[in-house]
């Protein structure tokens, strides 16, 4: 009896401490086999999960996204049309290893832009790139540096291309962050995912080929070659995989309000005791996206109607003006953290706020966070207008008139010319005094009359 009441005291005691210790969240991370992963709220941007996410590594056809965004941008430019005619040159598919992922494009053969799109996005075609890089910049070499350029500047900090298809090179490199923002600005494109998305399709015979049917090489979207990874919550984005980057994947989830984009990085292809073969890029990226659909949700955390906090008012009759947030504030929680735990840190652009005051001014932000985890920062508006007091911004005015240096330093030199005067006036008035007593003495001399 005594040992049973013992173990039930102390069952409750861990139950209790498990309760009071710190952590941002009770949810178990998922357990990801590739070598660095990102898991971002496409939404608010948020991350959701990260490993290893600014680490250097080999890209090896993902590199075929920047690629697209460079295409996709001098389409939008004018540049090029998605139904330009492009006779393929006999440069472009120099220097391609014959193993290589290819749609078979030959040199003389004529295809639209957006059919060697989907070439280089369906099923990888190393050739493709090149096709386009020369009809964008004139040379693979030009539209290199255009993509090193473009990396730049979206603030890319870990990238370095070498060429547009992403064959190994060791000074070709990535991070999952960096695929992270590359692939952002893709989907800016709205074409862009129109093609990745595309489980099959078949481009239209030309001058120098049959009918060609691309089946896509993602299996999350694609299950022609194996159903295992099948997933209908995810949308594109891009494979890649070579024996020094291993197996990658950039892909897309929405669900209801929910939307996520991973990146998975060198990924092992092993097979299983029970002989099942799993590709770690395509397995992660669905642990990836079942663990943030199951266990996020958007929460509304502000409204923009609720009051915050008072702010001191100067120059004012009015003491204070209360604040609210800019607009409402939804975020992405984990589903055991409920929002009034969130921190709040307020921060005033000015610790007084002076009048006049209008209705909507920003007078500060409140950032919300928990255990060192930012969720979201919001602007802080004036509820409502404040009027400035004449006589105290006449007093605010002079006084601030008053402590200019030039004010300064004329009353200065003002001071010191009266002094200067008042010393010259003493000095000249005394000579004067003293030579009028003189004059004054001989006028009244009565000496000794001549005769």
């Amino acid at each position: 009896m005594k040992k049973t009441r013992f173990f039930s005291i102390f069952l409750l005691a861990v139950l209790l401490a498990g309760l009071a210790a710190p952590g941002a969240s009770a949810l178990t991370e998922p357990e990801i086999q590739c070598q660095a992963a990102l898991l971002m709220d496409m939404e608010t941007g948020a991350v959701i999960y990260a490993k290893n996410e600014h680490q250097e590594m080999y890209p090896a056809s993902l590199t075929k996204i920047m690629t697209a965004l460079l295409v996709l941008e001098a389409v939008e430019d004018g540049r090029l049309s998605m139904d330009q005619k492009i006779t393929v040159s006999a440069t472009s598919l120099l220097g391609l290893p014959e193993d290589g992922s290819t749609a078979g494009i030959q040199a003389g053969e004529i295809m639209t832009v957006e059919e060697i799109l989907y070439c280089m996005l369906i099923v990888s075609a190393n050739e493709a790139c090149v096709i386009l890089a020369e009809a964008v910049s004139g040379s693979a070499d030009s539209f290199v540096e255009a993509m090193n350029a473009k990396a730049e500047v979206l603030d890319c900090q870990n990238t370095h291309f070498v060429n547009p298809h992403g064959l190994h090179d060791p000074r070709h490199y990535t991070s999952a962050w960096d695929m992270y923002l590359i692939t952002q600005e893709a989907l800016t494109h709205e074409e862009f995912l129109t093609i990745c998305d595309t489980r099959e399709i078949t481009i239209p015979a030309t001058n120098l080929s049959e009918p060609r049917i691309l089946r896509n090489t993602n299996y999350l979207i694609s299950p022609w070659k194996t159903r295992g990874y099948l997933n209908s919550d995810a949308h594109g984005v891009k494979t890649g995989s070579t024996s020094e980057a291993g197996h990658c994947l950039v892909s897309t989830a929405l669900r209801g309000s929910l939307s996520f984009l991973s990146v998975v990085l060198n990924g092992d292809r092993r097979t299983l005791e029970d002989g099942e073969i799993r590709t770690y890029s395509f397995y992660d990226t669905n642990q990836l996206f079942r663990w943030g659909i199951e266990n996020f949700a958007y929460q509304t955390v502000l409204k923009a109607k609720d009051p915050v906090q008072e702010v001191p008012v100067s120059l004012s009759k009015q003491d204070w003006v209360t604040v609210r947030p800019a607009h409402d504030v939804d975020v992405l929680l984990p589903n055991d953290l409920p929002p009034e735990d969130l921190e709040r840190e307020i921060t005033l652009l000015s610790e007084t706020a002076e009048a006049p005051i209008a209705e909507g001014d920003v007078l500060g932000s409140l950032t919300l966070s928990y255990h060192d985890k930012e969720y979201a920062t919001v602007d802080l508006l004036a509820m409502s207008s404040v009027e400035a007091s004449r006589s105290q911004v006449f007093i605010r005015d002079a006084k601030l008139f008053l402590e200019q240096p030039w004010v300064r330093i004329s009353a200065i030199a003002a001071a010191a010319l009266i002094l200067l005067l008042i010393i010259w006036k003493t000095f000249f008035s005394r000579r004067r005094y003293r030579y009028g007593r003189k004059v004054s003495g001989r006028k009244g001399y009565r000496g000794r009359k001549r005769r």
